[in-house]
């Protein structure tokens, strides 16, 4: 798929107002004003009183948005007033800037201490830089520096160890109301609550102290007497099952329900689904069942994906499933529903960011697609058609060896067809993106002749424009015919060792790949006609003949392998 070139970073601010819609709508409702961010999701609490928001942007713009936000907050929310569930010193508590492409966590940390500054200087709130953005060991965990509250603000900002990074070092009138801010660079966090069916907040605790990094303090007596020092006067801890957890236990009036709150800081360490099952085991065992989660914010695909696949892979399940049911299996096991609804599109971050504005073909209905195909216009054409058509031979390929690893008495190889699947999945996705980008290259040539060719530099820029242009529209289906002669080894495995009974199902995708295959060659052949680069118009011809060739071959002995069966 294309990829982004361009630097985004995600700012995701907590405010302390979770129940006044009306001020929360005001508050986000600044970030919409930047041209350039996007505004992906709003996420507010009632017991916490407290609002997750992200979006999302270049980090030029990303941070002009957030301090349009820091201001808002401020003006509407008094933090002398605030009460809720969850710790927090201001009105605007925290202001994570993450990194998301094409940037990295230092380079991030910079437009962090950009920002606090700003705020600093133009708004007189104080505050502190946490996590990657620190400038003190000591500041770099969040709790430190948030420590004593809102109530503790006024002792903290007069200590001398805890002078701001950022803003005044003193509790004015204008703190008294905005309380403080803690801005970051942080790599991606997931905030998830594991739901249990008890209202204690004491057993939350409990389990929470079993599963986070940070475990529990350790007693003389166990759980009671003495705390057990070290020899510089600190607290031993008995470490947790895991590492980058934060966690603990509260009880949520709004559900009727204690919940464990984790902060999954690292997923390449500690993913979700790991951090839900081993909670289940911890909760099972001091007799309390665990009967959902919550999902705070947002997840990447990813996440939720290998989430899906865990899953699978416990059922002895095929992996080789769509992107959609892989979601519905981890929503499912993770009882991410339990409490609310929960949406894919509204929740995972890369659904967040699709052009919605853009017509794909792949998302019309079949119908539509075809007659879309049949209008007066000449794209979609032959290509994308093809590219298709390679789509539908290897998924009905994929079928088989899902329908194969399912068969009941084939338990054993259910591994084998599963990654059959998967490869046929991966075929699959790259021919759908090929069928846009085949009309995507079609309309690059047009855009080249409607250049303006008024001087000698325009029409040279114009030349070379629609030369670039040809080589990429004869690149499109050159790799549709790869693309669909490399899936032709799926419906070859099936016909050999998948279910009997869907033979002539893995030998209508051979037929499927085939045509795709001598489809596209008819575009490689017809656009390398007018490339005036004739080594590199020699050259892909050359190739794609020889893709043609070994597919018409194995399309031959196929076809003479299902006649005999049959």
């Amino acid at each position: 798929m294309k990829k982004m070139n361009k630097q985004l970073i995600e700012c995701v601010p907590n405010i302390s107002e979770g129940r006044d819609t009306a001020k929360i709508k005001a508050i986000t409702s600044v970030v919409e004003t930047v041209e350039g961010v996007k505004l992906l999701d709003i996420d507010p609490g009632n017991a916490t009183n407290r609002t997750v928001i992200t979006f999302v942007g270049e980090p030029e713009n990303v941070i002009e948005a957030a301090f349009l936000l820091i201001k808002k907050a401020a003006s509407l929310i008094d933090m002398s007033k605030h009460s809720g569930e969850h710790p927090r010193f201001g009105a605007t508590d925290v202001c994570p800037l993450v990194p998301i492409s094409g940037i990295t966590l230092e380079e991030t940390a910079v437009f962090a201490h950009k920002l606090g500054e700003r705020v600093g200087k133009e708004l007189g709130i104080p505050g502190y830089f946490y996590e990657n953005a620190a400038k003190q060991e000591k500041r770099r965990n969040l709790a430190n520096c948030r420590s004593g509250e809102y109530e503790g603000l006024k002792e903290r900002l007069g200590n001398p160890e805890w002078k701001p990074d950022f803003g005044p070092a003193e509790f004015n009138a204008a703190v008294a109301k905005s309380g403080a801010t803690a801005i970051s660079a942080r790599d991606f966090l997931i905030a998830y609550n594991v739901n249990l069916n008890t209202t204690s907040t004491r057993r939350a605790n409990a389990i929470a102290f079993d599963i986070r990094e940070a475990g529990r303090v350790k007693y003389e007596n166990g759980v009671t007497g003495k705390k057990v020092l070290d020899k510089n006067g600190e607290p031993v801890r008995i470490p947790g099952k895991l590492k980058a957890v934060k966690g603990i236990g509260w009880y949520i009036e709004e559900y009727g329900i204690a919940q464990i709150s984790y902060n999954l800081t690292n997923i390449s360490i500690t993913s979700m689904h790991v951090a839900f099952d081993e909670t289940v085991k911890s909760a099972t065992e001091r007799g309390l069942r665990v009967t959902g989660s919550e999902l705070i914010g947002l997840i990447p695909l990813k996440a939720m994906l290998d989430a899906g696949d865990y899953f699978l892979k416990k059922q002895e399940r095929s992996l080789g499933i769509s992107e959609e049911e892989k979601i519905k299996i981890a929503v499912k096991s993770l009882g991410l529903d339990d409490l609310k609804p929960f949406n894919p599109k509204e929740k995972i971050i890369e659904y967040l960011l699709e052009d919605t504005a853009s017509k794909k073909l792949i998302d019309f209905t079949v119908k539509g697609f075809a007659e879309e195909t049949a209008g007066e216009s000449m794209a979609p054409g032959g290509g994308s058609i093809s590219a298709y058509v390679g789509a539908l031979g290897v998924s009905l390929g994929t079928m088989v060896a899902n329908l194969s690893a399912h068969n009941a008495g084939w338990d054993a190889k259910w591994e084998f067809y599963s990654d059959w699947a998967v490869k046929g999945q991966a075929y699959k996705n790259k021919l759908l993106f090929l069928v846009d980008e085949d009309t995507n290259a079609f309309n690059k040539i047009i855009d080249g002749f409607r250049m303006s060719k008024s001087n000698n530099e325009e029409i040279v820029a114009r030349l070379e424009a629609i030369e670039n242009a040809t080589k990429y529209a004869t690149e499109i289906p050159f790799q549709v015919m790869e693309t669909a002669y490399n899936s032709m080894e799926v419906m070859q495995a099936m016909i050999a060792e998948g279910m009997q009974t869907s033979l002539s199902d893995a030998g209508v995708g051979i037929l499927c790949a085939r045509t795709a295959v001598i489809g596209a060659y008819f575009n490689v052949r017809i656009n390398a006609k007018d490339i005036k680069d004739r080594v590199y118009a020699e050259e892909i011809l050359n190739k794609a003949k020889t893709v043609y060739n070994k597919t018409i071959k194995i399309e031959n002995e196929v076809m003479e392998y299902i006649d005999s069966k049959m």
